[in-house]
């Protein structure tokens, strides 16, 4: 390839490549295709079966059948293009990335998603993103989709300002506030039951008539150091959380804050330690899995209000390379909400993953491994559940690019 064109070889019997000319544009097509064969020695919601998910795991008889279950996917797959252009005032890139873990209503379904929507220019950046409150390098070299469950990890719609300070960099972003809002155990009660309900109004539950309200962006901050052993970085934010009842449109909000401290430090070759710890009120939005931002804070339906629920997420990790082929991760993750008086009892309260694999790269551009994972559940009312599993996967990347 020469820089400044994108060559495309033709089938068989063509007379020769093509080249289109790019400019100065710099374009890499890139991606890559893996599947996995997991046994699960406990059926979980069979939308995330494909992966650990600690949220998933059932506290309470088999509600998806008995022990045992032998599950295949190619939904951790990606494809990604990202361009980068020069201007005489300042660089211009540009991020497109999918996989096909289907979420919402495509949930369990191999369907396209979209990880990233990103363009910059100089020191700003707008789309969809990792969240600037998160530290990506943390994620381990694991094979499993969802990873550590204690992790901050979302992928977030946001406008974003870089400062560079040398090596170092200071970030601040405002975004997408989306609020994750329980009732709790008051869900299937009458809205008669609500003070200050409307007359006649009793056809629903009150799980109907609350809603998140959302009006004021999430305000971010992030200082990451870079040094010789390793990165260290400490980010913040600040949410309000509003909440509203759809049948006399009262509404009230809380504040939620919250503090992700990581670093990755180099032991020795490409050895790595990674840890993470967080803490705030109403940011379970953000984290990996299993967090709440407002919940019930009394148990008495007629002094009910929503609460930021306090949440604890710690990560420790360590990835090994036994040397250039071979590979393996260790590590431990948590995640611990506080009881609130109002919440259900089989609602989610803690969860933990501990994982370990054995990887190889045979050759570039292929790697293939197999990992064992452990989680468990714990529910308000101390009820708990774990599962175990064993994932094998192979992965087959590949990257076009143009100079």
């Amino acid at each position: 390839m020469v820089a400044g064109a994108l060559m495309l070889v033709l089938g068989p019997g063509q007379a020769a490549a093509q080249t289109i000319d790019l400019g100065d544009l710099s374009l890499n097509v890139y991606g890559f295709v893996m599947a996995d064969a997991i046994y699960d020695f406990k059926r979980v919601d069979p939308d995330w079966n494909d992966t650990l998910r600690v949220s998933t795991i059932p506290t309470r008889g088999e509600p998806y059948g008995g022990d045992g279950e032998f599950v295949t996917s190619v939904r951790q797959s990606r494809f990604g293009v990202s361009a980068n252009y020069p201007t005489a005032n300042g660089d211009v890139s540009a991020l497109l990335e999918f996989e096909w873990f289907g979420t919402g209503g495509d949930a369990g379904q191999t369907t396209p998603r979209l990880r990233h929507a990103w363009g910059t220019w100089k020191n700003l950046g707008a789309g969809q993103y990792w969240s600037n409150f998160m530290d990506a390098d943390v994620f381990p070299n694991t094979i499993d989709y969802w990873g550590p469950t204690g992790m901050i990890f979302y992928r977030n719609q946001q406008i974003r300002y870089t400062i560079p300070l040398g090596d170092d960099e200071l970030a601040f972003s405002l975004e997408d506030p989306g609020t994750a809002l329980t009732v709790g155990r008051f869900r299937d009660e009458s809205t008669c039951e609500i003070p200050g309900a409307p007359v006649g109004n009793c056809d629903s539950t009150i799980n109907d008539n609350f809603q998140a309200k959302n009006d004021v962006p999430d305000v971010t901050a992030r200082y990451r150091s870079n040094n010789n052993w390793g990165h260290w970085q400490i980010a913040g934010i600040v949410r309000k959380l509003g909440y509203e009842r759809l049948d006399n449109g009262n509404s009230d909000y809380e504040t939620g804050y919250g503090i992700n401290a990581s670093t990755v430090i180099n032991v020795a070759g490409d050895d790595r330690l990674k840890l993470q710890v967080a803490y705030g009120e109403g940011i379970g939005n953000y984290f990996n899995d299993g967090g709440l931002d407002l919940a019930p804070d009394k148990d008495d339906l007629t002094r009910a209000s929503a609460t930021a629920v306090t949440i604890l997420g710690i990560v420790a990790y360590y990835d090994h390379y036994w040397n250039d082929r071979w590979s393996s991760t260790i590590g431990w993750s948590m995640t611990d909400l506080d009881e609130e008086d109002g919440m259900a009892d089989e609602e989610f309260k803690r969860g933990q993953i501990a994982s370990t694999n054995l990887l190889y790269r045979p050759t570039d551009h292929v790697l293939t491994g197999i990992e064992f994972s452990w989680g468990q559940r714990e529910d308000v009312d101390g009820t708990d559940g774990e599962d175990f599993r064993i994932q094998y996967s192979l992965k087959v990347d590949f990257s076009l690019q143009n100079n």
